[in-house]
């Protein structure tokens, strides 16, 4: 089996597909990559917390021009998994107001980015309407 690389270090893979995030032990506020302190309450001190892979769309946009390479329109959400506020793409609906909905519940899924020459698969996560 070839090897899979998740694009950004909060993504696991293993054993299931879930975010991981560092949340500050004196106050609890939770961030993605690593911190030296805590923006909420300056403490120093912090663990890694997996976050649910189901969530609740917030807020969203449909952007309908993208950058080169970049299929256009598609879904840009903000997604409240367990309380902690994700910035992710929205796969597998229609990019149309009418289609998504405020509150709606999510879940996370993982696509592949593409492959390199010796066949590591770079993986990316987004977030598809849960069944």
């Amino acid at each position: 089996m070839a090897q899979q690389v998740p694009i950004v270090s909060y993504l696991r893979l293993d054993p299931a597909p879930h975010l991981s995030a560092s949340e500050c032990t004196s106050c609890g506020a939770r961030y993605f990559d690593r911190r030296n302190a805590c923006a909420s309450c300056f403490g120093s001190d912090f663990k890694h917390v997996e976050l649910p892979t189901d969530g609740t769309l917030r807020t969203y946009t449909i952007v309908t021009a993208g950058g080169t390479g970049i299929i256009a329109p598609f879904v840009s959400a903000i997604v409240d998994c367990g309380g902690t506020s994700v910035r992710g793409n929205v796969v597998n609906i229609e990019p149309t107001s009418e289609a998504l909905r405020l509150g709606m519940s999510l879940t996370l899924t993982t696509y592949s980015l593409g492959r390199d020459s010796a066949g590591t698969e770079a993986v990316g996560y987004a977030f598809e309407p849960a069944t």
